[in-house]
């Protein structure tokens, strides 16, 4: 059921920012929950975390911010922070004695959460913030916080009901932030993902098309060795045309792991199982993407080739600009020729994409930064949507 805190909950005693971004971004961030809590229980959703607001956010941001610059035993700490209280948490561990949250009571328990899963719970009691132990099991829109790096924050929440990848909010890397416009003016024309990773309130369909790629690029992303997906039609050889053969490592027939636990229903088989062989099947195809050239995958995710090279169809001509975007607040859309977006990698995906429209090409590069390249009919022209935002 709904956590409805009391007024007296978010009377506080929270120290006045000392991180001035932590100021300016709360707001922006308390109003953002505001929609998609309102959202949600227009649908009759139920079971959702508590509604932080400001005073909380910048609470705690300011606290992970100074966190994020201190070293214990000569490492930074990447730390997750969940506002809830225990009794909404599945299977917390929760501290004999509640901890403050304070900067070096953070960068001393880094060690210990940091893995992917982990996230420390925090409450408030009697208007102080404190740390109440750790959980992996959150409720719907509870709002996080994530140390990635030193300085660099990301607000997000957990989708509505509990699966896939948590929706990105904003990132905070210094004095910079980035809010993501959820309402981006080139909604009509953006790729599926793009949509998906946004999540506004939208159910997770664990093996729809689009929530497949975001896991495919989230594993991309990870393995930090830079690398190309190309999503090709299966009812057409086309693309054929885009790729110089020989194919370095051709499949012999469309490798099918993928696709065959996407048929599966997750309401057909233990959830806790399928998510866990989904993830699987989506990190032996995302591993490939670290070998030099593209892997190639159609749209019911059979795998074809990997390690491919692309090369301007006999039938097309040069790319010579693109539209680039970003999912921000405050971002224009700029056109530029597609080398100035990086390296080969950027270039050969956007001429791929040129030559064949029907076609999308995902691009992790070595720094984190992720393009994902379509054609936009609206446009006329390849459309680079840069989403590194979305993906942290």
């Amino acid at each position: 059921m709904n956590y409805e805190p009391t007024n007296s909950t978010y009377q506080t005693h929270i120290p006045e920012p000392t991180y001035q971004a932590a100021r300016k971004v709360a707001a922006v961030v308390e109003y953002h929950f505001k929609q998609h809590f309102a959202a949600a229980r227009l649908k009759g959703v139920q079971e959702l975390a508590p509604e932080p607001v400001a005073a909380v956010i910048e609470g705690i941001i300011d606290v992970a911010f100074w966190s994020s610059l201190g070293r214990e035993e000569g490492r930074s700490p990447k730390i997750s922070l969940a506002f809830l209280p225990p009794e909404m948490a599945g299977l917390p561990m929760v501290f004999k004695y509640p901890l403050a949250l304070q900067t070096a009571v953070l960068t001393k328990l880094a060690p210990a959460v940091e893995r992917p899963g982990i996230h420390l719970g925090v409450w408030m009691e009697e208007g102080e913030l404190y740390i109440w132990g750790t959980t992996r099991d959150i409720p719907g829109l509870c709002f996080v916080l994530e140390v990635v790096e030193p300085g660099l924050l990301v607000v997000k929440h957990r989708r509505i009901d509990g699966i896939g990848k948590f929706v990105n909010v904003a990132t905070l890397k210094g004095d910079q932030i980035k809010v993501v416009d959820e309402k981006n003016h080139n909604a009509p024309d953006r790729p599926p993902i793009i949509s998906s990773l946004l999540g506004f309130t939208s159910p997770y369909n664990g093996n729809d098309s689009a929530n497949i790629l975001v896991q495919l690029a989230a594993s991309m992303r990870a393995h930090g060795r830079g690398g190309a997906l190309l999503v090709v039609p299966a009812d057409t050889q086309d693309w054929r045309d885009s790729i110089i053969h020989p194919i370095t490592y051709p499949v012999l027939s469309a490798f099918t792991g993928l696709a065959d636990i996407t048929q599966i229903s997750d309401q057909e088989t233990n959830k806790v199982l399928w998510q866990s062989l989904l993830r699987q099947a989506v990190d032996s195809v995302g591993g490939l993407t670290a070998v030099d050239g593209a892997t190639i995958i159609n749209d019911r995710h059979e795998l074809l080739a990997f390690g491919a090279k692309i090369g301007r169809s006999w039938k097309s001509k040069r790319v010579d600009q693109i539209v680039i975007t970003e999912p921000i607040i405050g971002s224009t859309a700029s056109v530029t020729h597609p080398a100035k977006l990086g390296g080969t990698r950027h270039l050969s995906a956007a001429q791929f994409v040129f030559d064949q429209r029907d076609a999308v090409a995902l691009v992790a590069s070595q720094d984190g930064r992720f393009t994902i390249f379509a054609w936009s009919p609206q446009e006329e022209m390849v459309h680079a949507h840069q989403i590194d935002i979305l993906l942290l």
